[in-house]
């Protein structure tokens, strides 16, 4: 495995969100290089405003550094999706990166819902996330790790997928630290048939929450979603000094589309339990 750092950014983003007249706009946009977004969409009547990050290239190659920043004002909400899958192809010499900072203001929500991640034969890949909140911030973050596959059925390699996130949380004077889940993805090497390390499974779901209505009762109501499912679920609370709680969600599974329909329904009960809003319907053709 490649340790060469990257180079120079191929994409930039940048996006900030601000609340007017009742509704969330784009206040800052910039992009240059394989970052850009769509057109604004506005999927209800609540004034989210919902963006999709494209990237024209298609897919992540070695030594590619992809770069977004991320703000969310006081009041403001945005929902974040991907126009497809993010693709991360062999990177000979160096990983692929993606760097991402993420900033809330009071009374902020961000739904990150990106399309799922697939790691192909002999990729390396690096995701950095760094999110700052206010106490009265809503984050809602999702992600899909699978596995490329080839044209014959067998499942591709990949070297190795490392994700971090690291959320604080700002309050006057002072800043705590949240969170700080960093995952290591690594499949053995040789001759075993499907991936098979963790637990058994090939695919990886995960879903963040940060909002001061998280508590172990919604914890173990998000747990029940997995009743119709054969994803093998667990979750974790955390809390600051000053009052801010979280959880995160992992999920296990052999299929994207089970792990997809999982995040899709705990995200659905939020959205109705907290803003009165119907589920997520992000067709993008």
């Amino acid at each position: 495995m490649s340790t060469t750092a990257v180079g120079s950014p191929m994409g930039r983003l940048e996006l900030g969100v601000s609340l007017r007249g009742g509704r969330s706009v784009a206040a800052r946009q910039f992009h240059e290089g394989a970052l850009r977004v769509l057109r604004p969409h506005y999927l209800d009547d609540s004034g989210q405003v919902c963006y999709v990050v494209v990237n024209p290239g298609g897919a992540y190659l070695g030594a590619d550094l992809f770069v977004l920043d991320v703000e969310v004002c006081e009041g403001a909400d945005l929902l974040l999706t991907t126009q497809s899958a993010t693709k991360v192809y062999r990177t000979p010499g160096s990983f692929a990166e993606q760097r991402m900072a993420v900033r809330l203001g009071e009374g902020a929500r961000l739904e990150l819902v990106p399309d799922q991640l697939i790691a192909y034969r002999e990729a390396s890949y690096r995701q950095r996330t760094h999110i700052t909140v206010r106490p009265s911030s809503c984050l809602v973050m999702a992600e899909v790790v699978t596995p490329g596959w080839s044209p014959d059925g067998a499942a591709f390699r990949y070297e190795e997928v490392r994700l971090r996130n690291e959320i604080h949380v700002e309050t006057e004077g002072a800043t705590q630290l949240l969170a700080l889940d960093n995952l290591l993805i690594r499949p053995p090497s040789g001759d075993v048939t499907g991936l098979g390390f963790m637990e058994g499974f090939s695919h990886l779901g995960s879903l963040i929450v940060v909002d001061p209505r998280v508590d172990q009762a919604l914890a173990d109501e998000l747990h029940g979603t997995t009743s119709n499912t054969d994803a093998l679920t667990g979750i974790s609370l955390t809390r600051t000094i000053a009052g801010t709680t979280g959880l995160v969600l992992r999920s296990l599974s052999n299929s994207t589309g089970e792990l997809n329909r999982h995040l899709g329904a705990c995200i659905a009960l939020l959205r109705e339990r907290w803003h009165g809003q119907g589920p997520l319907d992000l067709r993008k053709h």
